[in-house]
């Protein structure tokens, strides 16, 4: 229920929305001088190691499409691997065409241009410095790359100096499917909000690539508030505007979740860390990603298996198939018991209509036949986020129950009280004339009649249009048949004298099914019309008593609406903030107004308490147990 109504999801960057796995970008490559950007990526892969490869390398080779070609044409002679001192990685080695000894580097842009003595000036240092910039303003990493040749055979020696040749991009791409599982979450009316703690740079450049749009704030904004003379009035509007967030610590995803939902909104929240327990606890659904700690495993109310944003979104669409079946057949179940109880209450007190209880009986076994298929109907997802509307369901049933009211009322006044399907059709009931209100033949003739039009009824709660739009699930089809093929066959073979009733013929059956039919199909144009007025109305007027009702706050003012997790209620006593413990301990001991303490201070220390629980157990994983 609480995953059908999400409409915001906080998401964070890293391994969900991108592959965590490092690239390079080929389309942002730059290169000096005369080589190409193959060139610089071969090089390159020359300076990488191809076994025990750190993340870098792994990238650079990959670049190359076929990882061979990082020693295809040469013959290693020293390699150098990579070093906190000097920052880079180098190889030489003996170009076997040519025979000629080559050195390659690569590493970080200030180590590279240091060595360049070859072909470095100043504008060539002012325009690595400009494009290092560039890259870092997309989010992108820079890694130079530098080139020189050996005199002689002494791999040793020195050579006629480097030369830098070009610049690398590299980023953490996002996952292939993670743009349409983004779009499919908009379709889904759910707004997608990165939270990473990653630079601002790096997250606006991965909004941009996965168009989720680059309008993002660091974290210190849940501090300081907007910019004085800004576009925003208040905080919370800034949230509500932004496509994420950089920067970001645990105790800014809590923060961000509460205000969230103080505006009214069910949201999720993604956490891998023990850290993030309080967020995923105190979101409406807390989703613990693949890897995840064991302590936001258990504040989570969902732990995912794979990684990626395409788990979460086929798990939303799942909740609202599963909350379309219900709400379809609670609209249905009661309809058709405000169908029972009032069509026989007015015939029972208007005609002296005994109808037989054996025969309800029936119909609800053949009724809860049917409804059973419901669970495995085929359903569309609603296209915003569903809750529960006891009004809505109980104004469908209403309105539903007393139009198959009206016409089974009718359908009795016209056998009773005239000769009409006599005349026309030449059926009789035999066992009386005049009709009488107990008639045997009419209880049947009743029986079939709402047996048929109450099951009918399900093919309309449960499509969104016409009910002929939407194919309903071979189960469901299958045992609406079934149920109506045992409601016909009784109502001609029957002859139940303990229950006062007898069959009828092929011919009142006939009348039966065609006055159901005439009848069943202004259904949905009930329900259009009650969609356009009465339902139009309630929502409307539950969005003005939404607005209306005072929200409460907390000590920072902040209004909240408060769903708390069921699965993980013990993990808020523990690692949420503890505001509400202090005010009762000031109110227990009298001297409330002697100590006190932010909410920011209380976050960041319950912050710094789960850190030190999460080391601990590291180091000392017996504890566990």
């Amino acid at each position: 229920q609480e995953l059908a109504g999400v409409t915001i999801l906080c998401s964070d960057k890293t391994g969900t929305l991108t592959t965590n796995k490092l690239m390079i970008d080929r389309e942002t490559i730059l290169t000096y001088f005369s080589f190409s950007a193959d060139d610089v990526i071969l090089l390159a892969a020359y300076a990488s190691r191809t076994e025990n490869q750190d993340a870098i390398d792994m990238s650079v080779v990959q670049a190359c499409g076929d990882p061979a070609r990082a020693r295809a044409g040469i013959k290693l002679l020293d390699f150098k691997p990579f070093n906190p001192t000097d920052k880079r990685t180098e190889i030489t080695y003996r170009e076997e065409a040519s025979g000629k000894l080559k050195r390659v580097t690569k590493g970080m842009t200030g180590s590279i241009i240091e060595l360049c003595s070859r072909n470095r000036t100043e504008e060539l240092e002012n325009r690595l410095e400009k494009d290092v910039e560039g890259y870092a303003i997309r989010g992108l990493r820079a890694l130079a790359v530098a080139y020189e040749e050996l005199d002689g055979d002494d791999f040793e020696a020195e050579g006629n100096g480097f030369e830098l040749i070009g610049l690398l991009a590299i980023f953490d791409p996002p996952r292939e499917d993670t743009k349409q599982m983004i779009d499919d979450a908009l379709a889904l009316s759910v707004k997608v909000k990165m939270v990473t703690g990653d630079q601002l740079a790096i997250a606006k450049e991965t909004g941009r690539r996965l168009g989720l749009g680059d309008h993002m704030y660091p974290a210190k904004v849940l501090k300081d508030g907007p910019a004085p003379g800004g576009k925003h009035a208040s905080l919370d509007e800034m949230i509500m505007d932004a496509d994420g967030f950089a920067g970001v610590f645990p105790e800014h995803k809590y923060e961000i979740v509460k205000r969230l939902q103080g505006l009214g909104h069910l949201c999720a929240m993604t956490g891998d860390g023990a850290n993030d327990a309080p967020a995923l606890s105190r979101a409406n659904v807390g989703i613990a990603v693949e890897g995840t700690t064991d302590a936001a495993r258990g504040a989570a109310d969902i732990v995912l298996t794979e990684p990626g944003l395409s788990t979460i979104v086929h798990a939303i669409r799942g909740s609202r198939v599963i909350f379309q079946r219900m709400r379809n057949y609670s609209i249905y179940a009661c309809a058709v018991t405000i169908r029972i109880v009032v069509c026989f209450a007015i015939l029972a007190f208007a005609y002296k209509f005994d109808f037989p209880p054996f025969m309800i009986l029936i119909i609800a076994l053949l009724n809860d036949g049917t409804i059973m298929t419901l669970s495995v109907d085929r359903v569309l997802p609603s296209n915003t986020p569903d809750s529960w509307d006891l009004a809505e369901i109980f104004s469908y049933a209403v309105a539903y129950g007393l139009y198959l009211t009206v016409w089974t009322i009718a359908f009795v006044i016209i056998i009773k009280e005239t000769n009409f399907f006599q005349d026309k059709f030449h059926v009789s009931l035999a066992t009386s004339n005049p009709v009488q209100s107990n008639d045997p033949q009419l209880h049947m003739v009743i029986y079939l009649q709402v047996a048929i039009i109450s099951q009918a009824l399900i093919f309309v709660t449960r499509s969104h249009g016409f009910f002929f739009m939407e194919r309903p699930s071979t189960a469901l089809l299958a045992a609406f048949c079934i149920a109506q093929l045992i409601s016909s066959i009784i109502a001609k073979y029957a002859n139940w004298g303990f229950t006062k009733i007898q069959g009828i013929s092929g011919g009142w059956i006939g009348i039966v099914w065609v006055w159901n039919i005439l009848w069943f199909i202004p259904l949905d144009w009930i329900k259009f019309a009650m969609k356009a007025t009465v339902i139009k109305s309630l929502r409307e007027r539950r969005l003005r008593q939404q607005a209306a009702v005072p929200i409460q706050r907390e000590t920072d003012g902040v209004p909240i609406t408060r769903t708390q997790s069921r699965a993980a209620s013990i993990h808020e006593s523990l690692y949420s903030n503890r505001v509400s413990f202090i005010k009762r301990a000031a109110r227990k001991v009298g001297f409330g107004q002697k100590i006190s303490m932010k909410s920011e201070e209380l976050q960041r220390f319950s912050s710094i308490q789960a850190q030190w629980v999460g080391a601990t157990l590291a180091r000392n994983p017996s504890r566990t147990a």
